[in-house]
């Protein structure tokens, strides 16, 4: 015998049906794909990725922040992206390139990892495309080349099938 609803957990449920399904036929301004990046100076290097999703009209935001100065924003944004409309992160990090492990490790969304240079970094980038690379089991990024944000780009929009 299949247990009963009461007529107001009935009432709810059917009423929280209808508002999900109102809000799938909904079209929205918002964002479907994040771009990321340690700091400001990684800015330049990542416009490409920005570019290009312009080009596709795929709107995207773009934010700067840190996996080692601020995780918890790092964790916060990671965790809330897909509840806000993102379908795709792009990560830009240079040196220990932390970046793009820390947002797949606080998301279940596809992550691209982007490996900068910069003026430290070791062998032209080695050090960041090994450390994005180089994720453990469970914790998925994809990886483009060393500075190839446009290629992130292109990823981003295949992914979303735009």
């Amino acid at each position: 015998m299949a247990a009963e609803m009461d007529p107001v957990t009935q009432a709810e449920a059917v009423t929280e049906a209808a508002v999900e399904e109102e809000f799938a036929e909904l079209e929205v301004d918002a964002p479907r794909v994040g771009i990321l990046m340690g700091s400001e100076s990684d800015r330049p290097a990542m416009e490409a990725a920005s570019k290009e999703l312009e080009a596709r009209e795929i709107l995207h935001e773009v934010r700067v922040m840190s996996a080692h100065r601020d995780p918890d924003t790092v964790a916060e944004y990671a965790k809330n992206a897909q509840m806000r409309g993102i379908r795709v992160l792009i990560c830009g990090a240079g040196l220990s390139a932390a970046l793009p492990g820390v947002v797949a490790a606080h998301s279940a969304l596809p992550v691209i990892g982007v490996p900068l240079t910069s003026s430290k970094s070791v062998a032209g980038g080695l050090d960041a495309l090994l450390s994005i690379a180089q994720m453990p089991p469970g914790v998925p990024v994809a990886c483009v080349g060393v500075d190839s944000a446009k290629n992130a780009g292109v990823l981003a929009a295949r992914i979303l099938n735009a």
